[in-house]
């Protein structure tokens, strides 16, 4: 949303991120080493960006203080902190702009070690794709495999959708000469190339990336978050723009066609763990018109 108003302008989006930050007392979720409780502090910085008023990130930097202090207690699946590949999206960027904005390296260093050590967890670097979780890794002690109607691995469209976004957002924030954007770019290179063969004839992807013919229908949330992520590649220089332009083209053309006749972006798979095929035009949900809308806020940045 906050993307939808750099790109308009909207006061009447301005006010509505307002309203949503002052009901939330400029809080982070409850669950203090949970990403998914960060998330929301990325529009918090974001706004106190354009304000300059503290109200906006003290609750965020005082919850830091506590989770640097406090260890995090890992068990079953919880193999490291973000032991899930969504948490890539939600806690990263928070932690760097948080770390830009202060001028404090600590933030960034965090950050680096913990997305680390998901990397390594996570994704498999003969398919360049992160598995959601410890549970959809093969070969590993004492997890039953489990495959794709195919035999393929699993790997979640929107899962990787959020690890493509949320290594957007972090390049977005670190300097040229960061000692570590280098592996950032690598990383997020090494998905898009992969990505981008897996695009489908409709210019979506579907809700299992290796396994596209077992699941029916262009799935909007992950399709929106590669459309986003090809779009600022190719805007930002990273990604070369003759190959990649005529995928975000086709994505476009893709995502436009999952608006319903009420202006809801439909075809969202619902919350979820792991590809499903629980969804149709008529499903919505948050995430799958925020990642409509970063995709929009890159792809109008073509034009230029």
């Amino acid at each position: 949303v906050f993307a939808a108003w750099e790109t308009t302008g909207s006061k009447k989006i301005w006010k509505a991120l307002l309203e949503m930050g002052e009901a939330n007392e400029w809080k982070p979720g409850p669950r203090l080493h949970h990403a998914d409780d960060h998330a929301i502090c990325q529009t918090y910085i974001d706004m106190y960006r354009v304000s300059g008023d503290d109200k906006m990130i003290r609750p965020f930097i005082e919850t830091m203080d506590e989770f640097m202090a406090t260890p995090y207690e890992t068990g079953d699946i919880r193999k490291c902190t973000w032991w899930w590949c969504d948490a890539l999206f939600m806690g990263p960027a928070a932690f760097v702009k948080l770390g830009i904005t202060l001028e404090d390296d600590k933030y960034l260093a965090l950050n680096d070690q913990l997305f680390e050590e998901c990397y390594e967890l996570l994704y498999d670097k003969e398919e360049h794709l992160y598995a959601r979780d410890i549970r959809y890794k093969w070969n590993e002690p004492g997890i039953e495999v489990l495959k794709e109607n195919n035999g393929k691995k699993i790997f979640w469209s929107r899962g990787n959708g959020w690890v493509m976004g949320g290594l957007v957002r972090v390049l977005e924030e670190l300097p040229e000469n960061h000692s570590t954007r280098d592996f950032y770019i690598q990383n997020f290179r090494e998905m898009a190339e992969k990505v981008a063969s897996l695009q489908q004839e409709d210019g979506l992807w579907r809700a299992s990336l290796l396994d596209p013919e077992s699941y029916p229908g262009g799935e909007a949330s992950g399709s929106g978050f590669y459309t986003y992520a090809l779009a600022w590649g190719i805007n930002n220089g990273i990604l070369d723009k003759e190959t990649y332009l005529p995928a975000v083209e086709k994505a476009w053309v893709g995502m436009n066609s999952l608006i319903q006749p009420d202006g809801h972006v439909g075809w969202v798979q619902p919350i979820g763990a792991d590809p499903r095929k629980n969804f149709s035009a008529e499903s919505w949900e948050v995430y799958g018109t925020g990642a409509f809308l970063l995709a929009g806020s890159e792809v109008i940045k073509l034009n230029d």
